[in-house]
């Protein structure tokens, strides 16, 4: 059995250039993905479809598909990673869900929630299994040993941040390197790969790694913001939801940074003793406006933005190279 990926609900205002530049390697992507999703085992497929139709912008797909195309790439080898790294971010995803006992991904039930936690992790397993055997196909080793490297780091960011959780004495340091190795890591190895692929200098792998990295942690950033000052239809969850899990995101960090005694003893009632009342949630966001906690997140979101940006000046003017500053933009101003 195999999936169906809608590709008209892939599109999203501020990625129209990168679509329009991508637009047959996403679709031959999309179809690779269909065809190694498939198994003889209906839940593997049908647990994957509920997710990965969910409505995902594959950015990170998008970064191997145009750094690979603005670097001259001339194979399909791109494609192959693309599909690879998309499977690696669905796996994280399913197992966050477990981890995080989340109950809503995307706007839609978490899986977790439909066919229960054993079954998700194992999913989730079977698609790490078969991004690597994707990868080792092309038969180029640096890149696969890029994507190795990430999914190491990856695990070790799901560790600090399980470590973190709940814990309202963490630093905004500490926060920042969860979230660079959790989430931004693989941005910077989907940047890295299509360079890489097209044989290009080290110093072009590595400003295109910085790029990534960098706009990976800017998307963490916003989409930390969000979770107090957005709406459901931007967050595909309900506003809150972090602060219902009890997660430690940078906004919680601020606010209780700089809130009194009081308004500290809020956010370890609600976030380490899951004492949660009606209007707290209220009361949270009323203490990050107070604290300005939400502005100095997406402020800092926007530095990172602009590393991002500085990292891509190593690489000539052409179309590919806009589209990458837009992605940036993209991803900053989903909060506006």
């Amino acid at each position: 059995m195999g999936i169906v990926i809608p590709l008209e609900e892939k599109k999203a205002a501020g990625l129209d250039s990168l679509l329009d530049l991508i637009r047959p390697d996403l679709e031959r992507t999309n179809q690779l993905i269909i065809q190694r999703t498939g198994s003889d085992v209906t839940t593997i497929p049908e647990v994957a479809n509920h997710l990965i139709s969910a409505g995902g912008k594959r950015l990170r797909p998008m970064l191997v598909l145009a750094t690979a195309g603005m670097c001259g790439y001339k194979g399909d080898g791109h494609l192959k990673f693309a599909a690879g790294i998309e499977f690696m971010h669905t796996a994280t995803l399913l197992h966050d869900d477990v981890v995080d006992e989340s109950n809503m991904r995307r706007g839609k039930i978490a899986a977790r929630m439909l066919w229960g936690n054993q079954t998700c992790v194992l999913v989730g397993d079977f698609l790490l299994g078969h991004a690597f055997k994707m990868m080792v196909e092309p038969g180029m080793i640096p890149p696969l040993s890029v994507v190795s490297q990430a999914a190491a780091v990856i695990a070790e960011g799901e560790i600090l941040q399980l470590n973190a959780a709940k814990d309202t004495t963490t630093t905004e340091d500490a926060y920042m390197g969860v979230i660079r190795r959790k989430t931004a890591e693989l941005f910077a190895a989907a940047a890295e790969v299509g360079v890489m692929l097209a044989g290009r200098p080290k110093a072009d792998e590595a400003a295109a790694r910085s790029y990534g990295m960098n706009l990976g942690v800017a998307f963490q950033l916003i989409d930390d913001a969000l979770d107090y000052g957005g709406s459901s239809a931007k967050l595909g969850k309900n506003v809150g939801d972090d602060f219902r899990e009890g997660k430690i995101t940078l906004p919680v960090v601020l606010a209780f940074r700089r809130g009194s005694e009081k308004e500290r003893e809020f956010w370890r009632r609600t976030l380490e003793k899951g004492e949660i009342a009606d209007g707290d949630v209220e009361t949270a966001c009323g203490l990050m406006k107070k604290h300005k906690a939400l502005d100095d997140t997406i402020e800092r979101a926007a530095h990172y933005g602009a590393i991002a940006r500085d990292a891509m000046e190593i690489f000539p003017a052409s179309p590919w190279k806009d589209a990458l500053l837009e992605v940036v933009d993209f991803c900053i101003e989903r909060v506006y």
